[in-house]
């Protein structure tokens, strides 16, 4: 019976057009990936810095596994905190400019482990209403612990202001994706900082799609919008994408970083991430540091795609940072084209509901430094054909 049920709901997202299938990759992430037995020109990742398949990364990985070994061995509580860890910790604080930082083994399990242990029983949470799936699971968590959870309207300051006012809750919490991950869009930072500081209010940012690619030296949203290391503040940001590794880190004060360690749960009963990953994100860190040439490419690649798509009948989200989406709107109709584009070559992922709003199936294209002028003028030509 319960196989009848599961085949039964499989069929209807099927009939939906919202069946999700696996690309088997044969070669390194890169601008061309060997997929499927075709060789494709890659809008589909987010390595946005091209340091996935980077030699000296790459190095740097298995010279910590020659001395580090292959696995951390248990939970960095326990005896999995080893000394590369701890150096990258260090590293990333000083990085970012917080006191100190936490890292983790995913962006998924960091964001579990900030509002939950954060707000409990009498305690508010306000969340926009897009923001990632992961900071979603982790507003639900929150709720099952008591707190009040908000969601208010995507960007709207209004709204969010008018829900702080009117909360008694004496311990408040802002939570935003800082570019959000489907419209490639920033949050208005500077006006939820104000807010928080007025309010009182943590300020939780998840930094994924910013960091390494945002702000003087690939410091993130808040170098993008000139803000400080401020105690009110709580930063989340991967180490999967622009990074090109994997992992994540929460930045913060002393007090909130140390309470973390101590309280999250997610942190806590998770075996550490292997040392040699550590080691690889330090040599990441170093070229994210010295990444502006990276940085200038990308831009370009950015305007040079947004400048030859401007004409199409389809309409280009107005987004400046590395996720550039194209609404089509009916799934099957994104389905299609996507596979039109994999027909020429063009590996440019199709994203339907529930990750997007029903009727905004779209093109998600993800720009990497490591794309050259032809690679864009050939992207932008199939879609004019195409389109």
């Amino acid at each position: 019976m319960i196989e009848i049920r599961l085949k039964a709901e499989l069929e209807a997202i099927a009939t939906t057009g919202l069946t999700r299938r696996r690309r088997v990759l044969e070669s390194p992430c890169g601008r061309i990936a060997a997929v499927d037995g075709r060789e494709m020109l890659n809008f589909a990742s987010n390595d946005y810095l091209g340091l996935a398949g980077n030699a000296e990364i790459a190095q740097a990985m298995a010279a910590g596994a020659t001395q580090w070994g292959a696995g951390s061995g248990a939970s960095h509580l326990v005896s999995g905190h080893l000394a590369p860890h701890e150096a990258l910790e260090k590293e990333i604080a000083a990085f970012t400019g917080f006191p100190r930082a936490l890292t983790f083994s995913t962006g998924y399990l960091a964001n579990l482990a900030v509002t939950p242990t954060l707000a409990g029983r009498g305690d508010a949470v306000f969340a926009d209403k897009l923001n990632h799936a992961s900071l979603i699971d982790a507003m639900q968590l929150a709720k099952a612990n008591g707190a009040d959870v908000q969601r208010y309207p995507h960007n709207d300051m209004a709204a969010l202001e008018k829900m702080l006012a009117a909360s008694p809750a004496a311990h408040k919490i802002i939570v935003t994706d800082a570019v959000f991950s489907m419209d490639g869009d920033l949050a208005p930072l500077p006006l939820i900082f104000a807010l928080a500081e007025r309010y009182d209010a943590w300020l939780v940012i998840d930094d994924a799609h910013g960091f390494g690619v945002l702000g003087p030296h690939g410091k993130g949203s808040l170098g993008h919008f000139n803000l400080p290391a401020s105690p009110h503040i709580l930063l989340m940001g991967t180490l999967g994408k622009a990074a090109g590794v994997g992992g994540a880190f929460v930045a913060g004060s002393e007090t909130a970083i140390e309470y973390l360690l101590q309280k999250g749960r997610s942190y806590i009963f998770t075996t550490a991430a292997p040392p040699a990953v550590a080691c690889a994100l330090s040599k990441s860190l170093e070229l994210i540091r010295q990444g502006d040439a990276l940085r200038a490419n990308l831009m370009a690649r950015i305007t040079q795609l947004r400048d030859g798509l401007a004409a199409l009948p389809l309409r280009l989200l107005p987004s400046l940072t590395a996720i550039q989406p194209l609404i089509v709107g009916d799934n099957e109709a994104t389905l299609k084209l996507s596979s039109a584009l994999w027909e020429r070559g063009l590996w440019v992922p199709a994203i339907r509901p529930p990750t997007v709003p029903k009727g905004t199936a779209r093109l998600r294209i993800s720009v990497s430094a490591a794309h050259t002028e032809a690679d864009i003028s050939r992207l932008i030509g199939a879609l004019k054909e195409l389109a």
